[in-house]
């Protein structure tokens, strides 16, 4: 048995950590000195995304003495960290899968994952390659490339090869996959309820992709998935991450867990119990999200002391997991420079127009704004700014229930209308002001979530995100509309 400073050390190193604010705290500065494996960066942590996410990630190297992880979620699109301020400069997972041009991917996520390298990020906890299954699904949609296998299998490939050719390393997640199911594990545990042959043939094909792509890592969900282990969550299944992902999927790097505070696993087993198991089943990185945690600095290290006294855990196990983790604290060599221009053509590529578009007159753009994901948080998004630049008169309202849209018909009077939905599918208020547009000739509906099943004669624009630039692209196809 080591001493107690080793196996401190040792479980520190297998810890990734979140705080809040710009300033690292002096507890995980601390931290970080005694052994702690890395960070995990929020909104809250990198402000406007400039230069200053550098300077606050050289100063945690230099509390560390060493290399570190330092991990965030750049997904693109609704799902962004260095761009929280001002919404994603790259076009989302479902933008991309509709247009489906693989190479374009790849050039996206290459240029996502070379300003990740500039900013001092080692890990992009980055592509999303679950399939999105289950329309009503509230936690993936438009961060999944598709509902179909296979396509987002060649989209996952691409992204995590952009990603580390642009220096930083990928993360393929949610294993075994969270597209099929109906509750979002931030807030209770999700159940995916398929086959074993189901999820070998659909979820399991881009995990398979991206692991032959290349990728560095791999994040386990917080899922129970009966058909292949009916007791316990995917995160602390040994029968998940070692017999099928090491094992059956031939995955040899490194197992993140997604983070421990979400209630699918704070609520059941607790965060220091959980980070034990999840070890034990054989997990490497193990992460918290946003939050401050300084007790768990010396909670997990006390509970793997006990774990290896008990004979839960391994010294081998734990060593091993200790070295995976160590592995994403050393970045990529960039081979790619960021390029802006670059993404920005391809977001102007993602949006799908149907139907013919009227010419708008002053349009009064109704944008529907129902509650935000936990997993992209509150980000800034428009329409009708863009649009203003563009067609002269234009006005927003904004409408979060049904009841915000009672006085629009009388406001637009002849004006054009324009109404933008977001996941009409899940949050039925914005039938009505679907029905809305329906009723009026010469309306556009903008469609900014996942595709909703409208059966109207009003066309169509879909952008499948919300990111800036393909609100802009929307903007455009709608300024255009009409003429010649």
């Amino acid at each position: 048995m080591p001493d107690d400073s080793e196996v401190r050390r040792l479980a520190l190193s297998c810890l990734l950590l979140g705080f809040v604010g710009p300033t690292p705290p002096g507890w995980l500065l601390d931290a970080l000195g005694a052994g702690l494996g890395g960070v995990v960066l929020f909104g809250s942590n990198v402000g406007d995304g400039s230069g200053q996410v550098r300077e606050l990630t050289d100063r945690l190297r230099s509390a560390a003495g060493r290399d570190v992880v330092v991990a965030l979620d750049e997904e693109g699109g609704d799902v962004t960290r260095l761009d929280t301020v001002r919404g994603s400069t790259s076009p989302g997972a479902a933008a991309l899968g509709a247009l489906d041009d693989p190479a374009a991917t790849e050039e996206v996520y290459a240029a996502i994952g070379a300003r990740l390298a500039e900013a001092g990020v080692t890990l992009d906890l980055a592509p999303v390659a679950d399939v999105n299954v289950e329309p009503l699904n509230p936690v993936v949609g438009v961060r999944s490339f598709g509902a179909d296998g296979e396509l987002v299998a060649r989209h996952v490939a691409a992204a995590v090869r952009g990603i580390q050719r642009g220096g930083t390393a990928a993360c393929l997640k949610h294993f075994p996959g969270h597209g099929a199911t109906r509750s979002d594990s931030h807030h209770q545990v999700a159940v995916l309820d398929r086959g074993a042959d189901q999820l070998r043939s659909i979820e399991f094909v881009p995990f398979a992709a991206g692991i032959a792509a290349g990728s560095r890592a791999v994040m386990t969900g917080h899922l129970l998935a009966p058909a292949l282990d009916a007791d316990v969550l995917a995160t602390v299944s040994a029968p998940i991450t070692r017999t099928l992902l090491r094992d059956e999927l031939g995955f040899g790097g490194t197992v993140v867990t997604d983070a421990l505070e979400m209630r699918a696993v704070a609520d059941t087993i607790g965060m220091v119990e959980g980070f034990v198991r999840a070890l034990a089943a054989g997990a490497d990185a193990i992460e918290t999200g946003a939050l401050d945690y300084p007790e768990l600095v010396d909670a997990i290290p006390d509970a793997v002391t006990a774990a290896l006294a008990d004979g839960r855990l391994t010294l081998e196990r734990l060593r091993d997991a200790s070295r995976r983790t160590a592995a994403l604290a050393r970045a990529g060599d960039p081979q790619v420079p960021y390029d802006a221009d670059v993404v920005t053509g391809v977001a102007a590529r993602c949006v799908e127009v149907g139907g013919p578009l009227p010419r708008l007159r002053a349009p009064l753009v109704v944008e529907c704004r129902p509650p935000d994901g936990m997993a992209s948080g509150a980000l800034p998004w428009s329409l009708a700014e863009p649009l203003a630049r563009l067609v002269d008169g234009t006005e927003a309202v904004a409408a979060g229930s049904a009841g915000d849209l009672d006085a629009v018909a009388a406001r637009a009077g002849e004006r054009s209308l324009v109404v933008v939905v977001r996941d009409p599918d899940r949050h039925a208020w914005q039938d009505a002001a679907v029905a809305l547009a329906d009723a009026r000739p010469g309306s556009v509906i903008v469609d900014v979530g996942w595709p909703a099943l409208l059966t109207g004669r009003t066309p169509v624009v879909r952008t499948r995100g919300v990111a800036p630039e393909l609100l802009h692209a929307a903007a455009a196809a709608l300024a255009q509309g009409g003429s010649a």
